[in-house]
């Protein structure tokens, strides 16, 4: 496994992204003190022919950062997410201060995703004050707030299929699917774990399956059109599953990372994965690259993210 690191100093990684425009290049956000004071850092990483990750952009915010999105329109535009509840684009010629900042929020920013249908360019972002909100890029104001969870929203997630669909999972143990010119109520509401609920992904491959991870250690799979039970359930972690991605190059792979310093990728045509332990903290944040088939990024609270190909990836590549 060709793993290569890079360190981010004095702060605790929370997100990392695959830029969908250029290709080796991640972002990471990371954190002081694990987020609970000081301020938060975008690290803009590219992966040298000689398999070595340096730092070609850096940006600092006053509080701690969660989250970030790639626009799906412009290279060098990204969205983070903050404490104090604000949302900043950046601009990454120019990134000593952002562009925009958005402020309306009144907790903890815990997720971005910018739409990938690229028929009209919307964000979703959601909070600790248990809200959602849809965002036009170029615009000053949120469009609407959707308001359908009892607890913290811990992630929201367009559909990668149907341009007006999203998800979002929470503290009060839910998965709902939203259509996003309706507001009022999301569309499914379903109870997905017997905990809490941290993470959801769509299939790249199935416009009517979603994954869930809760606090449970579990992840499972859900076909929106028969929610009455899991159509796979994946067990295997011991703590919390805090992210969880599907591959968008193989239909049967699926990558979750944890409270338990394993990310791990599974084939749910087998259903036993491939443990990875380099980490010697929480593991935060995952994503697969798109452009890179084999690439998978992860970063953790032991302050370090982390590029590697997983040999499962390559013997069905």
């Amino acid at each position: 496994m060709d793993l290569v690191s890079f360190p981010l100093n004095d702060c605790h990684g929370y997100s990392v992204k695959f830029s969908p425009f250029v290709e080796r290049r991640i972002a990471c956000v990371a954190s002081q003190n694990y987020g609970l004071s000081g301020s938060g850092f975008l690290f803009i990483l590219d992966l040298s022919p000689s398999n070595h990750l340096t730092l070609a952009v850096q940006s600092q915010w006053t509080d701690g950062l969660f989250d970030l999105a790639f626009a799906e329109d412009h290279p060098d535009i990204i969205l983070t997410a903050s404490g104090d509840g604000g949302i900043q684009l950046w601009d990454l010629k120019t990134p000593e201060v952002p562009k925009l900042v958005w402020k309306e929020h009144s907790r903890e920013v815990c997720c971005l995703d910018w739409n990938q249908t690229r028929q009209q360019q919307l964000v979703l972002s959601s909070s600790w004050d248990r809200s959602i909100k849809l965002w036009d890029p170029k615009g000053t104001n949120s469009i609407c707030t959707f308001l359908g969870h009892s607890d913290l929203v811990y992630n929201v997630s367009w559909s990668p299929h149907l341009p007006n669909c999203f998800a979002s999972v929470s503290g009060d143990h839910t998965l709902c699917v939203w259509n996003s010119t309706k507001p009022g109520h999301p569309v499914v509401k379903l109870t997905a774990h017997a905990t809490e609920v941290l993470a959801c992904d769509w299939s790249k491959y199935d416009r009517n399956v979603i994954a869930t991870g809760g606090v449970d250690g579990r992840v499972k799979a859900w076909d929106l059109r028969n929610t009455s039970a899991p159509c796979f359930e994946l067990i295997g972690h011991e703590y919390a599953v805090k992210r969880l991605r599907f591959s968008p190059h193989q239909a049967h792979l699926l990558a979750s990372c944890s409270y338990d310093m394993t990310t791990r990728v599974w084939d749910t045509r087998r259903l036993q994965p491939e443990v990875f332990a380099h980490h010697r903290e929480f593991v935060y944040g995952l994503d697969f690259s798109c452009l890179t088939p084999d690439k998978i990024a992860d970063c953790s609270w032991d302050r370090t993210v982390s590029i590697y190909t997983p040999p499962s990836v390559l013997n069905t590549v």
